[in-house]
């Protein structure tokens, strides 16, 4: 962990932006690297959202927007848009126990089990038959309604992790991110979620994730975003009692295990012999966090009405645990999408010319709490949301190493594809898949409330190749979502540069063509989300 450092003097060393006469844009290591000094400072005790260190992060994106002549794009004639936040957490610890032909087993929250009460708050007490429903999944496009032939109506729902295999990847990501709200459509009253070793994530990061307090934004009309339908509980099980539950049932779970690995296959559902109990309580408070959020206005009389995002989160997670170093500093994740995003912005504003589209340039709050500012600014954007070309999100860069090849997740599904492509090989870079299905990156970052408002979308990560797997590797598995992503790491500055020359070149040719991008012809999402968008041939 480095020592805090002079916030001034970093500051003074960012801001590099000459009010000389305009030339073309040169992407500097040393700027980039003065962003993130700055961003990933001990000072900002890892930024989360609403929080001080956080507010600190936001003012300094605001001033960087400032000093490089970008029109405020928030509210009240400001760079800040106030995103009203809610948090539900856990009072108490919760029981759980499941019932079967056996006995009663009781469960241990942390240990064996994941609870989750009400979002809105209070007490909740569920006593009910389990019914097991697949994967969970209702979607007439993908031909398949795990919950044909049951009768959930006020009982739990247990469901497998993931997607069928062979399913696109990324619409199994979305169809999982879905099955809360599916199953309080059926009249679930409560939600359980099975572990299977080996197929989807590890019990570890489940526990740390699931314990965190659940957070949404609130609406205009001040009521919580509650995607659960009003949900009375959820529960998350380890390995050894998600098998459990399956005593006496048609069943194993080891069999549907194996069921499983085969392409296409889709378990049916049936009553189980189980009875789950939950006694759950959850309070509740409300704050804000600010969206930072800067226009470059367009040159063309016509097309400065349309818009190209360009976002990346400003908060990361804060400070956690109980040892001496204890800041997430969040270097790589996200302080070098924030880097990358100011970069872009004072490529275009000091650039001979202007784009012909306007530009949005949004750093966005509480990616680390669900999303939750970009699903703000989805529902709620500054600017009409069906003006919004397109969108590209910058989060966690791996610049460990010179990336030779980039991931653009969502890319496939748009048009945008040829642009990654294009942009890519003027550089030597080439798109690559997405390496981590089983990740789900494709809903867990902020590009995915845009593709849900109808916006094609991508989220741009650096890839596998030239030493990139192993970099990534040792990332996810030492650093990620840890005090040491700090700048410690042997961060390679240049590449940092490099990224964002490759995302300047991509907006600029989406801010200069004539025509907007679009979903490629009988795309799940361009079907789903923007049904009457013009769509363009693969």
């Amino acid at each position: 962990m480095r020592r805090r450092v002079a916030a001034v003097a970093v500051l003074c060393a960012a801001i590099t932006i000459s009010t000389t006469a305009r030339s073309e844009p040169q992407f500097s290591a040393e700027r980039f690297r003065a962003h993130v000094t700055f961003l990933a400072d001990d000072a900002l005790e890892g930024r989360e959202a609403g929080t001080r260190g956080h507010e600190i992060a936001a003012r300094y994106v605001a001033a960087q927007f400032a000093t490089m002549g970008l029109r405020p794009g928030g509210a009240d004639g400001t760079f800040f848009e106030q995103v009203p936040l809610f948090e539900s957490r856990l009072a108490g610890m919760p029981e759980i126990s499941i019932a079967t032909p056996s006995g009663t087993k009781a469960l241990k929250q942390g240990e064996t089990a994941m609870v989750r009460g009400l979002l809105r708050g209070g007490a909740s007490h569920v006593k009910v038959p389990v019914v097991f429903a697949g994967f969970g999944i209702t979607d007439a496009a993908v031909g398949m309604d795990d919950y044909q032939g049951l009768d959930v109506r006020g009982k739990a729902v247990a469901v497998l992790w993931g997607a069928p295999a062979g399913i696109d990847s990324e619409i199994g990501a979305h169809l999982g991110n879905q099955r809360v709200r599916t199953a309080a459509s059926h009249g679930a009253a409560a939600l359980i979620m099975l572990s299977i070793p080996g197929h989807g994530l590890p019990w570890p990061i489940i526990v740390r994730y699931i314990g965190q307090p659940a957070t949404v934004f609130v609406q205009k009309d001040g009521t919580p975003f509650d995607e659960s339908g009003g949900m009375r509980a959820a529960a998350f099980l380890d390995p050894d009692a998600s098998a459990a539950l399956f005593e006496g049932s048609p069943q194993t779970l080891a069999s549907i295990a194996e069921e499983m690995k085969k392409p296409g296959a889709r378990p049916r559902g049936f009553d189980m012999k189980a009875t789950v109990e939950i006694s759950v309580q959850t309070t509740t408070r409300q704050y804000t966090s600010p969206e930072v959020i800067g226009v470059i206005d367009g040159r063309d009389s016509r097309l400065k009405n349309e818009y190209v995002a360009l976002m990346a989160h400003a908060d990361h997670i804060g400070m956690t645990g109980e040892g001496t170093d204890r800041i997430n500093n969040g270097a790589l994740d996200n302080a070098a999408g924030v880097a990358t995003l100011l970069e872009v912005a004072r490529a275009f504003a000091t650039a001979a010319d202007p784009p012909r589209r306007s530009i949005l340039v949004v750093a966005n709050t509480a990616e680390e709490k669900g999303l939750l500012g970009a699903e703000y600014f989805a529902h709620y954007p500054t600017v009409p949301i069906e003006r919004v070309a397109a969108a590209i999100d910058l989060d966690m860069p791996m610049l460990l190493y010179d990336f030779t090849d980039v991931v653009a997740y969502g890319a496939t599904h748009s048009t945008l594809e040829r642009e990654f492509k294009s942009a890519g090989a003027a550089m030597g870079v080439t798109l690559s898949p997405d390496p981590m299905p089983e990740q789900a990156i494709f809903v867990r970052s902020d590009h995915y409330p845009m593709v849900k408002a109808g916006v094609p979308a991508v989220m741009l990560a650096t890839g596998m190749a030239n030493g990139g797997k192993q970099a990534w590797d040792r990332f996810l598995s030492t650093n990620y979502h840890q005090p040491s992503d700090d700048l410690a790491q042997p961060i390679v500055w240049r590449a940092g540069a490099k990224f964002a020359e490759l995302n300047y070149r991509v907006v600029r040719m989406l801010a200069e063509e004539s025509s907007r991008p679009q979903w490629y012809s009988k795309d799940y999402f361009g079907d789903l989300y923007a049904p009457k968008g013009k769509k363009a041939n693969r």
